[in-house]
């Protein structure tokens, strides 16, 4: 189905991202706008709005009647989803194309399949791809996932089925914490998923995250080389890099290849990641789970390919063949994303919301800042605190690293607390440069550098 109008099913600076998309492609939008967001940069640049309800996102973005209802009604064709809130539901996904309109991302039955982690994993062994030791499929009850643990060993990771963003995960280090931990986790994925399933794996101690793009048009896929997204707090990701220095080319030649015969088995359609713990000590790599939308991070590997994935994900969903070939795929240089949020570093990164009173935007070649501010906007209180990703591009690691320590020296908020700081400070430590971190590194690395209470005049300006 030929695509003309598309309608924005998000918010923030993916909500801008799709939009620049999609006008590119000579298609309008319409920008999905709560109570809160009449004034943000997406309502200002689609060509038309549509009100969803009020600020809480449950009673907006999170509603799926209200938002199908809100396309129906703009005249739209298609809706895309961008990432969180409704990407990933398949419930959601759906109502859109059961109301006549094109869902932008993966059938339902994919994300049905490839959300629900242990289905993925299933589906990951059964397609030959390397899985974490773990139970066979969720575990229904403490009982079970003692009697599984036995198989498994301790230390291990308690993981909701469903879901995301490091909720409902704990570690067990022996029976008796796997014991308490289980209704704890499931619990918390209850309450933030709607599901409560757990299943459970072996836990690696200093592990690093790497994903692998793919894209695909329901039959054929390719992959986009990988990223390293093992800067990480409260499994939250910080900074992102791509490709991943830690591989080998034959680890990733083989890691790719596995995120493509995985895509290829259930005939992922669109853009999605497949992601993997790398443990650097044994060279093993483990498929984890898959992102079935596309991923915050995504400009890095995009600034390594030159592939733009919105717009792919659009034409795709509009019923065009994959065109680019795995052998046109090209790896350039190096990409390093920051993702700057409105938390106060010197708070234990507490949200702060508020208005931008003054906004400088880096540039210069290889300087990218996909953002969703501009001088005088208020950053509401409701939603997360991502605020933009600058995200830098150069021929070698330190050097894509060095580029980014200037470009944030010369990013300028004022008027309420950013991350920034905690990127220079990474953009100068020994260890970054060097490589020299997995997934837990982040953490220890703040107990040991606890960022200072900033002056008063840095409380208003980060730089």
């Amino acid at each position: 189905m030929a695509i003309s109008k598309v309608f924005v099913a998000n918010r923030g600076e993916i909500a801008v991202r799709i939009i620049r998309a999609a006008r590119e492609l000579g298609l309008a939008t319409v920008q999905a706008v709560s109570a809160a967001d009449g004034a943000m940069l997406a309502a200002r640049l689609a060509d038309e709005t549509m009100p969803v309800g009020p600020a809480h996102a449950t009673k907006s973005y999170l509603n799926k009647a209200v938002m199908v209802q809100a396309a129906i009604d703009s005249g739209c064709d298609a809706v895309h989803p961008g990432y969180g809130f409704l990407s990933e539901n398949a419930e959601f996904a759906e109502m859109v194309e059961a109301a006549g309109l094109v869902f932008i991302g993966p059938r339902p039955e994919t994300i049905r399949k490839m959300g629900d982690k242990a289905r993925a994993r299933q589906e990951a062994m059964e397609a030959g791809v390397p899985t974490v030791p773990g139970s066979d499929g969720v575990v229904e009850s403490v009982e079970a996932a003692v009697l599984a643990a036995r198989d498994i060993g301790y230390p291990l990771m308690i993981k909701a089925s469903a879901g995301g963003g490091g909720r409902g995960i704990r570690v067990a280090r022996d029976e008796t914490e796997l014991a308490v931990l289980i209704p704890q986790a499931s619990g918390e994925a209850k309450a933030a998923f709607g599901d409560g399933g757990l299943y459970l794996e072996r836990f690696i101690a200093k592990a690093r995250h790497v994903e692998v793009q793919i894209l695909g048009d329901g039959t054929n896929a390719i992959h986009l080389f990988e990223r390293e997204c093992s800067l990480q707090r409260r499994r939250q990701k910080v900074w992102e890099e791509a490709p991943a220095a830690c591989l080998r080319p034959d680890q990733r030649e083989a890691l790719c290849t596995s995120a493509v015969r995985l895509a290829e088995r259930v005939g992922y359609r669109g853009a999605g990641t497949l992601e993997y713990l790398f443990d650097e000590t044994t060279g093993e790599f483990f498929f984890i789970e898959m992102n079935t939308r596309i991923q915050v991070e995504h400009p890095v590997t995009e600034m390594i390919t030159g592939i733009d994935l919105v717009r792919w994900m659009i034409r795709i969903a509009g019923g065009e063949a994959l065109t680019i070939r795995q052998e046109d795929v090209e790896l350039r240089g190096h990409a390093v994303e920051a993702r700057i949020c409105a938390e106060d570093p010197a708070l234990d990164f507490r949200p702060a919301p508020g208005t931008v009173t003054a906004l400088e935007i880096p540039g210069g070649m290889g300087v990218r800042f996909d953002t969703m501010l501009y001088a005088g906007y208020a950053v509401p209180p409701f939603y997360d605190s991502l605020l933009g990703k600058l995200v830098v591009h150069d021929e070698t690691r330190d050097a894509a690293i060095t580029r980014m320590a200037r470009a944030l020296g010369e990013l300028t908020v004022e008027g309420l607390p950013t991350t920034t700081p905690l990127h220079l400070a990474l953009a100068a430590d020994p260890d970054v440069r060097a490589g020299n971190f997995h997934t837990r590194w982040l953490e220890e690395w703040l107990t040991a550098h606890p960022l200072g209470s900033p002056t008063p005049s840095e409380a208003e300006t980060s730089r």
